[in-house]
C-alpha cells in the first residue's frame, strides 16, 4: 500500500516573531500518524501572500495532503483565504451554510452579526466548506490534481474540534491509508551514543517496514518503533517480539513504555517494595521533592523532605559532622552518605536520598567544576553513591540530578526482585 505524506503549514507574522508557540502542528501530526499518514514537513510561513503561495507551490510537489492553519480571521492581516482564492483561481462567494452558522454564533452572545464578521462567510467557490463548532472562521476543502488542501483556524481548540468531528474521519474516506503503529521504549542511565552501540546489531537487523528513531532529553533517551503495514494487529506482534529482543540486550536501562512517567514507575517500584522514602536535597532545591509528588497518591510512598543549602543547615536539621564538611566540603561523597544516613533516621523512612553539588553557572572550581553531583542511597544497610558531572546549564544539573537519584531507588530495589 502506497505511504501517503503530509505538510503542515501554519500561517502568521506572530510565529515568526515568536509571540506565540506553535502547538498546532505536534498536535495535527500525532493524529494523522493514528490514520495512517505521516507528515513529512512542516513549514511556518508570514503573512505574505507570494510567500504563501510560493509555500503552496512547494508543498503540493511533495505532499499528498496539505493542512494549513492560521490567518482566517475577520482583519486585514488575516489574508489566507484571499491567497487560497488566488492559487485555486477562485472566486469569494457568499456560503449560506456559513453566514447562517455566524448568525447564530452572535445571537447566542446577544450580539448581531457586524459586516467584518459577515465576510467570513464569503468562501472560495471551489472549496467545501469545514463547519466551525467553536469560532466564526469556516474551514475550507480543496481537491487538486489528486492533492488535498484543508484550511484551518489557528486558534487551537477551534481547530482542534474541526479535526475531530469530521476532518479527521473526510480524510480517512478519501484516502485509502496503511496502518502505522507506534511503540516507545524509555530508557535510562545511558547516553544516546552509548546506547546506540550497544543496540547497534539489534537495529541493523529491523524489518525493513519497521524504522527506529532516538528521541533523547534530560537523563533519558526513548526509542521509538514505527511500524507501517495493512494489519494492527500483525504490527503490534512485530513490533512486540523486537521489544523483547531489545530487552534482552539494554533492559537494564528500561525503566517504561509509550506514555508511562518515570516518577510514576518510580512511585510504583516504592509501593511493590512497600517501601516510603525521604529526601535530603542541597543542589536540587526541593525540585527532586516536585518530582515524586507531582504523581497524585505520592503520599503511600514520599515522607518528606529536608532542603539543606547552607551547610548549617546541614548540620543542625541532617546530622552532617562539621568535620566531614571541613575536610571534604559539601559536595562529595562523605557529606551525600551522612546527609541520606540523616534524612532516613530523622523522618524515620526505609530510604534516605541526598544530593549535593554545584549547579551553576557560578561556584565551580579546578577540582569541583560546574555540573558535579554526588548522590546517595542509603536504606539502613546498603549505602551507595553516584558521582555525576553534567553541564554548564544550571537547569540541566537540576533535573538531571532528580532524575538520576530516582534512578538510583530503581536500579537498587530492581535488584532485590
Amino acid at each position: 500500500m502506497k505511504q501517503l505524506f503530509a505538510e503542515v503549514i501554519t500561517i502568521g507574522d506572530e510565529l515568526l516573531f515568536g509571540q506565540i508557540t506553535d502547538t498546532n502542528t505536534q498536535w495535527i501530526s500525532a493524529e494523522l500518524s493514528k490514520i495512517g499518514i505521516r507528515v513529512i514537513r512542516k513549514s511556518s510561513v508570514g503573512d505574505d501572500e507570494q510567500e504563501i503561495l510560493t509555500i503552496l507551490k512547494e508543498a503540493e510537489s511533495r505532499a499528498d495532503l496539505i493542512v494549513i492553519t492560521g490567518g482566517l480571521g475577520p482583519t486585514k492581516d488575516d489574508i489566507t483565504k484571499n491567497t487560497l482564492a488566488k492559487y485555486f483561481n477562485s472566486t469569494l462567494v457568499l456560503n449560506e451554510i456559513a453566514l447562517q452558522d455566524l448568525t447564530e454564533f452572535f445571537k447566542k452572545r446577544g450580539r448581531d452579526l457586524t459586516e467584518i464578521n459577515r465576510q467570513q462567510a464569503f468562501l472560495p467557490d471551489k472549496c467545501t466548506m469545514i463547519r466551525n463548532r467553536m469560532g466564526t472562521a469556516p474551514g475550507m476543502w480543496f481537491y487538486k490534481d489528486n492533492k488535498v488542501f484543508v484550511s484551518m483556524p489557528g486558534v487551537p481548540f477551534e481547530m482542534e474540534e474541526m479535526m475531530r468531528s469530521d476532518l479527521l474521519e473526510r480524510i480517512k474516506t478519501h484516502f485509502v491509508t496503511p496502518v502505522i503503529y507506534h511503540k516507545v521504549i524509555r530508557t535510562i542511565g545511558i547516553g544516546e551514543s552509548f546506547l546506540a552501540e550497544k543496540i547497534e546489531s539489534w537495529e541493523d537487523n529491523l524489518p525493513a517496514h519497521i524504522k527506529l528513531a532516538y528521541l533523547p532529553s534530560i537523563a533519558e533517551v526513548k526509542l521509538r518503533l514505527t511500524a507501517i503495514g495493512d494489519v494492527q494487529e500483525i504490527l503490534e506482534k512485530e513490533v512486540g517480539q523486537e521489544v523483547e529482543k531489545l530487552k534482552s540486550i539494554a533492559g537494564n536501562y528500561i525503566y517504561g513504555y509509550d506514555d508511562e512517567e518515570f516518577e510514576k514507575v518510580i512511585g510504583g517500584i516504592l509501593i511493590r517494595h512497600n517501601k516510603k522514602v525521604g529526601f535530603a536535597e542541597s543542589c536540587t532545591g526541593g525540585f527532586l521533592s516536585y518530582s515524586i509528588t507531582k504523581i497524585p497518591g505520592a503520599s503511600s510512598y514520599f515522607a518528606g523532605s529536608i532542603v539543606a543549602y547552607e551547610n548549617d543547615v546541614k548540620i543542625n536539621q541532617l546530622g552532617v559532622k562539621p568535620q566531614t564538611l571541613e575536610e571534604f566540603g559539601a559536595v562529595s561523597e562523605q557529606t551525600v552518605k551522612e546527609m541520606a544516613r540523616g534524612v532516613r533516621e530523622r523522618l524515620k523512612t526505609d530510604i534516605g536520598i541526598a544530593t549535593s553539588g554545584i549547579a551553576g553557572p557560578s561556584g565551580g572550581t579546578p577540582d569541583k567544576p560546574v555540573g558535579t553531583i554526588w548522590i546517595a542511597f542509603d536504606d539502613g544497610v546498603n549505602v551507595l553513591t553516584r558521582k555525576l558531572q553534567i553541564s554548564w546549564s544550571r537547569e540541566v544539573n537540576i533535573k538531571w540530578t532528580a532524575m538520576a537519584a530516582l534512578n538510583l531507588i530503581r536500579t537498587t530495589l530492581d535488584k532485590i526482585d
